[in-house]
């Protein structure tokens, strides 16, 4: 996926929407599906709703340096969590966008991160709290069977068992989050994709809903 703010073009009868997006979390561990559910969506958004590349892969795509020590791990992750911020703040800057669709939001950074929770918090200058409450809604993607892993993705570096790891960890971190939901393995990919759509468009305007399906 193109690492952009991605816009609609689709005409809605919504009138200009008012005020800070809402801000809904895609997340799920390496090969859960999300690049493959924001692609889905891509062609069926009106002008109130716009995707975040994932923060990540902006970094790593553009060359900063992943490697094995825990002092490269905190700094990428400390670099990944402002890339986050200010697209969020590019998204506010916006004006009329309605819904935001992020691809992993600030609380993934601790699936990654090699120290405690509370070094986490306090590297990033917030609190466990503060970043719960940026969020509208976490839709979780399972990852899939390890006999269903997909590394064809050049930038994932991990292993099926791996990927079930930090799922898991993905799972504690946003642990407590109000409006939480889960999207497990299908028995084929495209039914998860759609399960994951029906969920994603509940969150949008109403107006907007007639849109937000697969094309």
């Amino acid at each position: 996926m193109t690492a952009t703010l991605r816009r609609g073009s689709l005409r809605c009868s919504c009138i200009r929407h008012q005020g800070a997006p809402r801000l809904v979390v895609l997340t799920g561990g390496p090969g859960a599906g999300k690049t493959a559910v924001l692609e889905a969506v891509q062609g069926s958004l009106c002008p109130h709703m716009a995707t975040l590349p994932e923060a990540a892969s902006i970094a790593f795509g553009g060359g900063f340096p992943r490697l094995a020590s825990d002092q490269a791990r905190m700094a990428a992750q400390r670099a990944i969590g402002a890339i986050q911020r200010e697209l969020e703040l590019v998204l506010a800057a916006e004006g009329d966008v309605a819904v935001g669709l992020c691809d992993r939001g600030s609380l993934d950074g601790l699936a990654y991160w090699p120290g405690s929770e509370d070094e986490f918090l306090a590297q990033m200058r917030t609190t466990r709290e503060a970043e719960l409450a940026r969020y509208a809604a976490v839709l979780h993607l399972r990852v899939p069977e390890p006999t269903h892993y997909d590394r064809r993705n050049a930038l994932r570096t991990e292993s099926a068992e791996e990927a079930r790891e930090i799922d898991a960890r993905i799972e504690h971190a946003w642990r407590d989050h109000p409006a939480r939901t889960f999207v497990t393995a299908s028995p084929t990919f495209v039914d998860k994709v759609v399960a994951a759509v029906d969920l994603l468009r509940a969150e949008m305007p109403p107006c907007c809903r007639g849109h937000f399906t697969i094309t």
